[in-house]
């Protein structure tokens, strides 16, 4: 079957997607394991790893705050007071004690915190690596660099203007 679609095909793009095509029917027929779903080829997001985990962990955090705010409010269904003893987890904290609500604002006021710590450290990264990255433009493409500083000029006075 695959002598039919190689003699048909017409380029070597078409002849390459016939031949990943038929490595990937026979990977999974096999049950073999591939290293990711798409190309070999496939480029790598710009954004790093480490900024991903920790804005997956500010996304986390946000969510059982809202749980937890819910809770506070009066929610008692099972999801939510399933999550509020997961973020008491290890701790002698119960669920019927009478301070419950304050225990509760104070660890939401804990992951608040931690947010804006994560959000910080991101930042302060964001900031260092401008310069850096400016100056190694400059270094190497000084026409490409002052475009992108009028494109950043521009869209500050229209921010500011608003």
């Amino acid at each position: 079957m695959l002598v039919t679609y190689l003699e048909t095909s017409r380029d070597l793009c078409e002849t390459d997607s016939i031949l990943f095509g038929t490595a990937l029917a026979v990977c999974r027929i096999i049950g073999a394991k591939l290293p990711m779903a798409g190309r070999a080829t496939q480029q790598s997001s710009a954004i790093p790893a480490w900024r991903k985990r920790i804005e997956d962990r500010i996304a986390m955090a946000r969510a059982l705050i809202g749980r937890l705010t819910s809770f506070r409010s009066g929610n008692n269904r099972p999801r939510v007071v399933r999550n509020v003893r997961m973020a008491f987890a290890g701790t002698n904290i119960s669920l019927s004690q009478p301070d419950i609500t304050q225990k509760l604002t104070e660890r939401i006021d804990d992951l608040k915190q931690k947010i804006a710590a994560w959000r910080k450290r991101i930042r302060r990264f964001s900031e260092r690596s401008r310069p850096f990255n400016q100056n190694r433009l400059f270094q190497s493409d000084q026409k490409r660099l002052y475009k992108s500083l009028e494109r950043l000029e521009i869209l500050s006075q229209n921010t500011s203007v608003k």
